[in-house]
């Protein structure tokens, strides 16, 4: 039957906003270790709690003692990312899916007498063959065999008890590595697809790389990924202080915005007359992204801090903390003189110390140039904010946002709604302040701020050209931090 379209009479259409693009988090620590688990290809992994890292890593590897660290503390951070640093060159990697129960049993491969495959392992062909598994009662046993056939020892293989996996004898950029294949002249019975070895079977399979210096492997984590704010290192291999500030160097200069944490050891960092010790290299460099602890006990002890640091919520109300007093379970308190702690405060050089009334705490919680840890957290929050608040209003207009003074004031109360996050979240103050600093706008110095102020310039003064290129006018905003209590003074007057 016929009908005409209801639309004749009634056009409605639906527009589907786009959705909001997303913050960044300020809550996860990227730990770089050097342990044989996470392939270079790979580079990290990224963890929800500490029992999946001790999956992945033994109980005694720097990884996991500095993850529980992390882990340990209360309130418990809620993500973890491990990175791989390949401190020295790396091997061709041929690594097979996942056997399932019944591919692992014994029995089926006790039914191989005479399995072959071949494989190009650098560019020379090795033919494995004449493989008798018949008496072997476990997968290891038949690894071995395979071991012992590969020619001219070009690679090895191990059954990790999920998977096999091949690596190639020779290390660097320069070394390959192919599938296990078929060869038509050869007898026997093909065991590529068994060993989930095979082109069509495979998991991964990745060249050769040569070793990567610290900072190299900290660039290509930063490219990897966007998701981890702090880094610290957690590795075997020594770190030199050098490298450390190459490290410390690299992450003050990324766009996007990094945190970078060290444990200090060196007994030197506690006499003043010594000004060789990092801290004190840290400190003339007058480095913001990096934090330093000293621990004579526990070299990943920087790692608890960031734990009870990224915590925090910046959505949630009063959440923002400062890291002095807080405790670092797992990690042992120093007894120090009051000359040490006074050396390591003037180098900047926080310390998990011991107190004469039977409690110890984190102090001072500063960046090696001086700056709380806790503004430096909360600061990048803001920017983080406001440039995703103000890309989202730019981006989920249904029309646009006129280059007038109206369209100026929808950009102005985009940013005022963060800055009124900042209040309730505690970074920023809740009550009038004193403006120390330059003013613009109709702000002078010495006049009171309550938490921020923001300032349009009207649309009147934009420069012709900047109108010409669709810019808006420059935004000039005040934040008045609200700080933190580290130090009281109690004067008692007694009369009698």
């Amino acid at each position: 039957m016929n009908a005409l379209d209801l639309r004749r009479v009634v056009n409605v259409t639906v527009n589907l906003s786009p959705v909001a693009a997303h913050r960044r988090g300020f809550g996860t620590l990227m730990i770089m270790g050097d342990s044989n688990v996470i392939s270079v290809a790979e580079r990290y992994r990224t963890y929800q709690n500490l029992e999946a890292v001790a999956n992945d890593f033994s109980l005694t590897a720097p990884e996991y003692l500095a993850a529980a660290l992390y882990y340990g503390q209360t309130p418990q951070p809620s993500q973890l990312m491990i990175g791989r640093w390949p401190n020295v060159a790396q091997s061709a990697i041929l690594t097979g899916a996942i056997l399932t129960a019944t591919e692992q049993q014994i029995s089926v491969w006790n039914a191989i007498t005479n399995g072959y495959f071949v494989i190009n392992v650098n560019g020379i062909k090795t033919t494995v063959q004449n493989l008798d598994f018949s008496s072997a009662t476990n997968l290891n046993q038949v690894a071995s065999a395979i071991g012992t056939a590969i020619t001219d020892s070009v690679a090895t293989i191990k059954w990790t008890g999920e998977r096999f996996v091949i690596e190639s004898t020779a290390t660097g950029s320069l070394v390959t590595i192919g599938y296990a294949a078929e060869d038509g002249t050869i007898t026997g019975t093909f065991i590529g697809n068994m060993l989930k070895l095979s082109q069509t079977t495979a998991s991964s399979i990745d060249d050769g790389t040569d070793a990567e210096t610290p900072v190299e492997t900290v660039t290509k984590l930063v490219d990897f990924s966007s998701a981890w704010y702090g880094l610290t290192l957690a590795t075997t291999a020594e770190v030199t202080d050098e490298q450390k500030i190459a490290i410390a160097a690299f992450i003050e200069g990324v766009s996007l915005s990094r945190v970078f944490g060290v444990t200090i050891s060196d007994t030197r960092v506690l006499d003043s007359g010594y000004v060789q010790d990092l801290a004190s290299q840290l400190q003339k460099l007058k480095y913001g992204r990096t934090i330093s602890v000293y621990s004579s006990s526990n070299p990943y002890a920087i790692a608890s801090a960031f734990g009870r640091a990224f915590t925090v919520n910046f959505s949630a109300s009063s959440d923002t903390i400062t890291l002095k007093f807080k405790q670092l379970p797992g990690v042992i308190y120093e007894n120090l003189t009051e000359t040490q702690a006074n050396t390591l405060a003037a180098k900047n050089c926080n310390v998990f110390a011991y107190y004469n009334n039977d409690t110890a705490i984190f102090q001072e919680g500063v960046m090696a140039n001086g700056d709380f840890f806790d503004e430096r957290h909360g600061l990048d929050w803001w920017q983080d904010a406001t440039q995703n608040a103000v890309y989202n209003l730019l981006y989920q207009s249904k029309t646009k946002v006129p280059q007038t003074n109206a369209g100026m004031a929808l950009i102005a109360n985009t940013i005022q709604t963060v800055c009124e996050e900042g209040i309730s979240n505690g970074l920023l103050a809740s009550e009038a302040l004193v403006w120390n600093a330059d003013g613009f706008g109709e702000l002078q110095t010495g006049d009171t701020v309550e938490g921020y102020y923001i300032y349009v310039p009207p649309i009147s003064s934009q420069a012709q050209s900047d109108r010409e290129a669709r810019k808006s006018v420059p935004i000039q905003v005040a934040l008045k931090l609200a700080g933190a209590v580290h130090f009281v003074d109690v004067i008692a007057n007694v009369n009698r």
